[in-house]
């Protein structure tokens, strides 16, 4: 079993603000595009256009349409990934040391040279951010882009995780959550952020951001849009006007 080495106190990790997820899997793409000829690559597919398809994938966007005790209800897009968590049990569950977490920088990788393929640390992780490469038998994960984030041949801007680069809204950050001055830690304190799956006493790095509260308007159920044109002599103006009235 393998003991987890002492941190020196730099947690890079991301901030998924699920407010403004528009659920569009840029970011799962992404990922993919990228990681495929990455750290971990290849990211293989099995029958990917067929009855059966099935793959690895180290990001997935998951959708649920959730009821409000009022009765309203909302869609709520919830990506997941690895969230590299300080007491990681994929870690010390693993029998050949090839999971592993790094003190540098808290980052949690597979070791593909000395991992079996045994599952232990998928069966381990409460969160299911472990895949199986049927391919190459071996077991793979997020990286945070770790051959990107490091490289020093890109533009400082774009020395983030490819799913983060992707985000169309800004859903997601990333920066060191062991910084309590960082950027990152600043917007999990002023939005409340928040541990996935908590009991589970992992120290998750990854924070999510609560839904904000909707504001209705008092007469929101009784605006009606209606379309007008005045001043028009256009007689095709005046029949638009007229149908849509």
């Amino acid at each position: 079993m393998t003991a987890i080495p002492k941190s020196s106190g730099k947690k890079l990790g991301l901030v998924i603000d699920l407010d403004i997820c528009v659920g569009c899997h840029a970011c799962t793409t992404s990922c993919k595009e990228w990681n495929t000829g990455g750290y971990s690559a290849p990211l293989t597919d099995t029958d990917p256009y067929g009855e059966n398809p099935t793959g690895v994938w180290f990001n997935r966007v998951h959708t649920f349409e959730v009821t409000a005790p009022d009765g309203s209800s909302q869609t709520i897009n919830f990506p997941k990934s690895c969230l590299h968590c300080d007491d990681a049990p994929c870690v010390t569950v693993c029998p050949t040391g090839a999971s592993f977490k790094r003190a540098e920088d808290g980052i949690v990788l597979v070791n593909q040279d000395t991992c079996i393929g045994c599952k232990l640390c998928s069966w381990a992780c409460p969160y299911g951010a472990r895949e199986y490469d049927s391919t190459d038998g071996v077991m793979k994960k997020c990286t945070l882009c770790v051959d990107k984030i490091y490289n020093e041949d890109l533009p400082e801007h774009s020395r983030v995780p490819a799913c983060v680069s992707a985000c169309p809204t800004g859903a997601r950050s990333f920066g060191d959550l062991g910084d309590r001055d960082s950027a990152v830690s600043k917007l999990v304190e002023s939005r409340g952020g928040f541990d996935l799956m908590p009991e589970q006493q992992c120290s998750p790095v990854n924070k999510y951001l609560p839904l904000r509260k909707k504001v209705v308007p008092a007469n929101a159920a009784t605006t009606a849009l209606r379309p007008k044109v005045s001043g028009v002599a256009d007689a095709l103006l005046k029949w638009i006007d007229k149908s849509l009235c």
